[in-house]
């Protein structure tokens, strides 16, 4: 690949972290139970506070697959720290999941009788199908991707 592609996909990594970031920053100052609150009391909130413990998960995988692009602009792809990155994104996506789906629990469990949580369960559901199928692609991918570096060992070997 050439280093103008992955420069771009380095900085679009780092712009969807940035976006992330000012996401989980304003979103609390806006929304609904936040209106009557002081500022320590909103970002102390339990489920708030449970959304920032739950985003590590997702800042992990982006700073793992900024470093893959990393390994590519370097052409180490075939290597077993590229296999033990795409592994770790992969175990990202799969805590990312779960923990959506024990926040979706939450609110379907505890939430107010005069609120509506369809829309937040709508968002968890989605969310976590696309946790999985990222989760699921990266499996094949690290499969494929270790079937390749076994057999660059063995020819290494051979020579």
């Amino acid at each position: 690949m050439k280093k103008i592609s992955i420069l771009f996909l380095q900085a679009v990594i780092v712009l969807i972290g940035i976006v992330a970031l000012s996401i989980m920053i304003l979103f609390p100052l806006t929304e609904g139970r936040a209106q009557n609150l002081d500022m320590f009391s909103i970002y102390f909130d339990p489920f708030i506070l449970y959304a920032y413990a739950s985003s590590i998960a997702f800042f992990v995988a982006l700073f793992k697959t900024f470093k893959l692009l990393a390994y590519i602009g370097q052409n180490k792809l075939f290597s077993l720290n590229s296999v033990r990155t795409l592994r770790s994104i992969k175990y990202c996506a799969i805590i990312l999941s779960i923990l959506i789906v024990t926040a979706g629990l939450y609110i379907r469990i505890f939430h107010n009788n005069e609120d509506d949580p369809a829309g937040f369960i709508a968002v968890c559901i989605v969310l976590t199908f696309i946790s999985i199928a990222v989760a699921t692609a990266l499996a094949v991918l690290e499969k494929v991707l270790q079937n390749a570096v076994d057999m660059k060992s063995e020819n290494d070997l051979t020579i």
